[in-house]
């Protein structure tokens, strides 16, 4: 997913980030300083529905115009299938599995 907070920002005149942030708190988002930064900045780790909701009010767009799928992403991740050497000759395939920082078996 990318996160395009700024863009849809930057369509409804908004350019900084202290401006969204008065805005939220003007709909009813207080958010902080450090959180609003990371907002604007890099997209979030997680949010809150009811934050995502303001957000969305703020700028009049949809979730969906906030987050964008990026399908690549999603096959660029995808395990391949790594065969394993056995002493039995049975050719057994392993699938690693998905997560962050996990890497294939040696081979």
């Amino acid at each position: 997913m990318r996160w395009n907070l700024r863009m849809k920002a930057a369509e409804r005149g908004i350019w900084k980030s202290t401006e969204m942030r008065r805005r939220l708190a003007a709909a009813g988002l207080e958010i902080s300083a450090g959180k609003m930064s990371a907002l604007w900045t890099g997209a979030p780790t997680t949010i809150r529905l009811d934050d995502l909701d303001v957000i969305c009010f703020v700028l009049e767009c949809a979730p969906t115009d906030l987050l964008i799928c990026e399908p690549e992403q999603v096959k660029a991740r995808k395990p391949r299938t790594v065969q394993e050497p056995s002493a039995a000759g049975a050719g057994a395939s392993i699938t690693p599995r998905l997560g962050r920082n996990r890497t294939l078996p040696p081979l």
